[in-house]
């Protein structure tokens, strides 16, 4: 069956830097846009991110542009995270979400992983 199971978040200090993982099984990975998306304590989700079936479009929200980048290496069916200059409103968290291939629409989310970003 279709799975995405987040991993790498945990705690870090403001300015330092973390890197999510979102492994994919049970589906053709390469076939699948993936987002990040997070949802922070009392809060709204909200997207973070956008990586291309093969990895060369990338899109960004405007809070985390410049900070986080995505990435994709369709052989290890795994999307990355990597957030530097963590701030303490980037405390969320963390879920990748799986696009209907040639769709927008979502149609499988992971567990979550959380983030905090704390002195």
């Amino acid at each position: 069956q279709v799975q995405l199971v987040e991993s790498g978040g945990g705690l870090a200090q403001p300015g330092g830097s973390l890197r999510l993982s979102c492994r994919a099984s049970g589906f053709t990975f390469s076939s699948h846009v993936i987002k990040w998306n997070r949802q922070a304590p009392g809060k709204g989700l909200e997207w973070v991110s956008t990586i291309s079936e093969d990895g060369y479009d990338t899109y960004y929200a405007d809070a985390v542009k410049g900070r986080f980048t995505i990435a994709r290496d369709n052989a290890k069916n795994t999307v990355y995270l990597q957030m530097n200059n963590l701030k303490p409103e980037d405390t969320a968290v963390y879920f990748c979400a799986r696009l209907k291939a040639g769709k927008s629409e979502y149609d499988y989310w992971g567990q979550g992983t959380q983030v905090t970003v704390s002195s």
